[in-house]
């Protein structure tokens, strides 16, 4: 089967590349401004895949610009209202309508805050081995995929492409940010959870975990950036058939993991190709909970 419209790397002769992430090209407009531009890319365990999946970029354009509005109150972020028509050239508009944002330049910081409210993936395996998560220790007994008394923040370090994320504590966070400007990641990340996963819910999705990325301008001011509770940093589960002790199906990129899960891989790169059956798999499931949460 042959898509159209497939982006796996964007070309903008016009911009200057400053980085190609596991996902994301970014652009410089000018001193003040970035061209963020969303591919198809799919990366998994941390590592780039080199089959792209239709509509992808698109979707989490739209869903994060959704949560970017819906959490505007609680912490700004940085889009902004430039339009693509303004900094990108007529003939290569093509390439990233819909798929990407003109944002403020800011200082990304060297954390990822992940929030977990169920029991589950990584989480679930430290707390069979130690009952703990990060250090925080949890009620014994608790199941696979059980909700969590209240969300815990967990943080990790960002690692560069093709290492993996690793776990540190709120302490370790504090060391590389200090006190004020960590508690207020850790604070905004927790209300920023607990907010989209009440109206996920209320949109039959249980947003089991997410991560957050943050930067700051030069004043000190504290952003959200990057994506926001997409289904590339976010773990969603249907909230029919729900049950507890059991690993839910999702509407996340899981299903590629657990895919993976079964092949003689190391997780290390070069990623192997995936086949068309779950490549159209996830399509449909970015698709269904672009459905479900926008209303589209």
């Amino acid at each position: 089967m042959k898509y159209s419209n497939l982006l796996y790397q964007s070309s903008l002769n016009q911009l200057s590349l400053v980085s190609r992430g596991k996902v994301r090209d970014i652009y410089a407009v000018d001193e003040q401004h970035l061209l963020m531009v969303t591919t198809d890319r799919l990366s998994a365990f941390d590592v780039v895949f080199p089959t792209p999946v239709p509509d992808k970029g698109r979707i989490l354009t739209e869903i994060s610009s959704f949560w970017f509005a819906r959490t505007a109150s609680i912490i700004p972020n940085h889009l902004t209202t430039i339009a693509l028509e303004d900094v990108v050239m007529a003939d290569e508009l093509d390439q990233v309508i819909g798929r990407a944002v003109v944002v403020k330049r800011l200082k990304a910081l060297p954390v990822e805050a992940i929030v977990r409210g169920y029991l589950i993936g990584s989480g679930w395996k430290d707390y069979q081995s130690s009952g703990r998560i990060s250090g925080i220790d949890l009620t014994p007994g608790l199941q696979l995929a059980e909700q969590l008394a209240e969300p815990i923040y967990t943080p990790s370090s960002k690692a560069e492409i093709g290492e993996h994320d690793v776990a540190i504590s709120y302490e370790e966070t504090v060391s590389l940010l200090g006190d004020d400007l960590a508690g207020k990641i850790r604070d905004v990340s927790l209300r920023i959870y607990i907010q989209a996963a009440e109206y996920a819910y209320t949109r039959g999705i249980i947003i089991a975990d997410t991560k957050f990325e943050f930067g700051i301008d030069q004043d000190g001011t504290l952003y959200l950036i990057d994506e926001v509770l997409t289904p590339d940093s976010s773990r969603f589960w249907p909230l029919e058939g729900y049950q507890v002790g059991t690993n839910p199906p999702s509407y996340d990129k899981q299903y590629v993991r657990d895919y993976l899960e079964t092949l003689q891989w190391n997780k290390q790169p070069p990623a192997p190709e995936l086949p068309e059956s779950v490549i159209r798999k996830t399509s449909e499931k970015y698709q269904q909970v672009a459905r479900k949460l926008l209303d589209v």
